[in-house]
């Protein structure tokens, strides 16, 4: 395969006008979950809660696998398996440090299982690629409605609960000794974030959740310290790199996560030069000593 081709495969433009007409609802889809992964990201980064969404995402492509092989609705499937996964591990205490062996027996657990459906399943190859790395799908009204609708749900207990939520992120054991309900937070807020994995999957795939998750509220702390800030910086780096990947994977023909995963990883990239260069000259309140 020359460079051309390869080029070619990526990048495609013919007809792009044509195309952009028939995924209306996928960018719309898009921009839902990039909000949705931009809030819930902020408070996975305050608490520590990375190697959690790889764990998570593990049992929601189990899930989500099982539901392709018996012919169920697959985000029925895969909001099982993540919610089950996020209890569990909302249940093994407050602390990510204290569930990361937990996560490491669930990770290989989750996938091991999803792989075994996969294998047992006798339907198209696409749909099986799909769980794993994304795709653009033809998503129809009744489809947007419904993720919408869940994602309208998430972010209003996510707001309910958001000021007691962030002391006990920020602060636990302060927050426990004032009366804060922290162990009831964070189940609450590992079910909201089971069901945020499960919803973007849909995008970006199981193995490639992260970009979603992580990465863009990971990049918005690079360049400042201010809690709205933060949240919103987030909130635009993810809808940016999730509408952006769907719209570049249109004219393409490789599935949508490299186009995601590259997008959010540079937007992280220039969030950390521009981070580095403040730090440097005192813009963030930081003192940097030179090496």
């Amino acid at each position: 395969m020359d460079a051309d081709s390869i080029i070619g495969a990526i990048f495609s433009f013919e007809n792009y006008g044509e195309l952009l007409m028939l995924v209306q609802n996928s960018i719309w889809a898009g921009a839902v979950l990039g909000l949705l992964g931009g809030l819930v990201g902020t408070f996975v980064m305050k608490r520590d809660l990375a190697f959690a969404v790889h764990g998570i995402s593990e049992l929601s492509f189990a899930g989500a696998a099982f539901a392709l092989l018996i012919g169920t609705d697959i985000v029925f499937g895969s909001l099982i398996g993540s919610v089950a996964a996020a209890l569990l591990l909302g249940l093994m205490g407050v602390r990510a440090r204290d569930k990361n062996s937990i996560i490491g027996v669930i990770m290989p657990f989750g996938l091991g299982l999803g792989i075994l459906f996969l294998s047992l399943y006798q339907g198209r190859a696409a749909n099986k690629f799909g769980l794993l790395t994304g795709q653009i799908v033809s998503v129809d009204t009744v489809q947007l409605q419904v993720l919408a609708g869940a994602a309208v749900l998430v972010i209003a207990a996510l707001a309910a609960i958001w000021r007691p939520l962030n002391f006990a992120s920020v602060d636990p054991e302060l927050a426990e000794a004032r009366g804060v309900p922290v162990r009831t937070l964070a189940l609450i807020f590992m079910v909201l974030l089971g069901v945020s994995v499960a919803l973007s999957i849909q995008v970006v795939g199981a193995l490639l959740v992260l970009a979603l998750l992580i990465t863009p509220a990971a990049a918005a702390l690079r360049v400042t310290s201010a809690p709205v800030a933060v949240v919103a910086l987030s909130v635009v780096f993810a809808v940016t790199a999730t509408v952006g990947g769907i719209l570049l994977a249109l004219g393409g023909r490789i599935p949508i996560s490299p186009y995601v995963t590259t997008l959010s990883f540079l937007i992280y990239v220039v969030c950390r030069i521009v981070g580095s260069v403040r730090a440097k000259k005192g813009l963030n309140g930081r003192l940097v000593h030179a090496r």
